[in-house]
């Protein structure tokens, strides 16, 4: 009867992968000041490239009336123990838009791919919720106004213009007083950007108009979504229907 082998490596050493890594920074882009986002392990630098990270507008700036919008951002470039990212995206958070949907709102989501002033690719979806049943025609010219006032903004804008439009809610005012020859839309609110193409260059910074803020004592234990905003278009929208009446 033959003996019995030994199992080889029995008595090996296994091996922690986690010492073998290296810890990385993120840092935002030049459009967001190149702040450090956030760290990452990797044993390879190569393994970096294309891995996304999220941060909230309120993590770079402290405005907490901005914790409900996510920036995305891939790494694009490793220097040292830095790797660098590019904007590829936002989005807002899913509670938020519950939040804005859930009174018997009716909500209408458009999508439109524009191409920016420096060559940048954007596809921008926007979510449009009104109090009142939208007709089927209604929302078609509501989609064509939409599509031409953003086709038409990204010949004349640059990316960076445009992601400071969103941010800071320019952008949806722009859009929501566009459509009020329509219908009253009580607000719109672009839910998601994608960069599907880069273009030239770097974008420029938008942080200028962003400056750090504190949050007020009796508001650094709120809950994480802000109280709604009421639209600019509202107050309007009052005043037309007291004068219909």
């Amino acid at each position: 009867m033959a003996p019995a082998k030994k199992v080889k490596g029995s008595s090996r050493k296994v091996k922690d992968k986690w010492k073998a890594k290296e810890w990385y920074s993120l840092h935002a882009p030049r459009m967001f000041n190149e702040a450090e986002i956030g760290e990452t392990p990797s044993a390879d630098p190569e393994f970096l490239y294309g891995r996304t990270a999220e941060v909230t507008v309120q993590e770079l700036t402290g405005d907490y009336s901005k914790m409900h919008i996510k920036l995305k951002f891939k790494v694009t470039e490793v220097d040292g123990l830095v790797a660098k990212t590019a904007f590829v995206g936002h989005s807002l958070t899913s509670e938020y838009i519950r939040r804005l949907t859930r009174r018997k709102k009716t909500k209408t989501d458009h999508v439109v791919d524009i191409t920016t002033k420096d060559g940048f690719v954007l596809r921008v979806k926007t979510m449009s919720i009104a109090d009142r049943r939208i007709q089927a025609s209604q929302e078609e010219a509501m989609r064509a106004i939409i599509a031409t006032t953003l086709v038409d903004m990204g010949k004349e804008t640059d990316l960076a213009s445009i992601v400071k439009a969103v941010v800071s809610g320019d952008l949806s005012k722009d859009l929501a007083k566009a459509c009020h020859v329509i219908i009253p839309i009580k607000r719109i609110e672009i839910r998601k950007t994608e960069v599907l193409a880069f273009g030239e260059g770097e974008p420029e910074s938008i942080m200028d108009g962003f400056a750090k803020k504190e949050a007020p004592a009796e508001e650094s234990e709120a809950s994480e979504e802000p109280a709604e905003e009421p639209a600019a278009e509202e107050s309007a929208e009052e005043e037309a229907a007291e004068t219909e009446e």
